[in-house]
């Protein structure tokens, strides 16, 4: 019987989860945080994840369009994931989005500024795209 490596372990969870946003700690569970690290290195290089800031990686596919690796996901999506159910952040509604749903702005929001409770300070960045965090108290 073939015994499986921790990179296959890892593989096997990222593929089964609903989710779509990991950290390291998910996987503490299956050995320690260097070795936990080194496998999610190794997926990034073997382009099955992507690193999207410190401690945040999420699922990756290829684009049929260019053939590059990109996330299941929109970037703000991922981000809004990574903040609300990893880091435990409370997140607002954004005062652009409202102003623009309600007629007041005919600027079409990004969708790249979120607006966070309390002070945050992550940086979350794909492919020379990045997410801004406005702190509100």
């Amino acid at each position: 019987m073939r015994v499986k490596t921790l990179k296959s372990r890892v593989r096997l969870r990222i593929n089964k989860s609903k989710g779509a946003v990991f950290t390291p700690g998910d996987f503490f569970d299956l050995s320690g945080r260097d070795q936990v690290g080194r496998a999610l290195r190794e997926l990034v290089a073997e382009d099955t994840i992507i690193r999207f800031g410190q401690g945040l990686y999420a699922k990756a596919k290829r684009s049929s369009v260019t053939g590059t690796i990109i996330p299941i996901k929109p970037l703000p999506d991922l981000a809004r994931e990574a903040l609300e159910e990893k880091l435990k952040v409370k997140l607002m509604p954004n005062a652009d989005v409202e102003r623009y749903n309600s007629s007041e702005s005919t600027q079409v929001p990004t969708g790249r500024v979120i607006t966070v409770k309390g002070r945050v300070n992550r940086k979350m960045s794909f492919n020379g795209k990045s997410i801004k965090l406005r702190n509100v108290s």
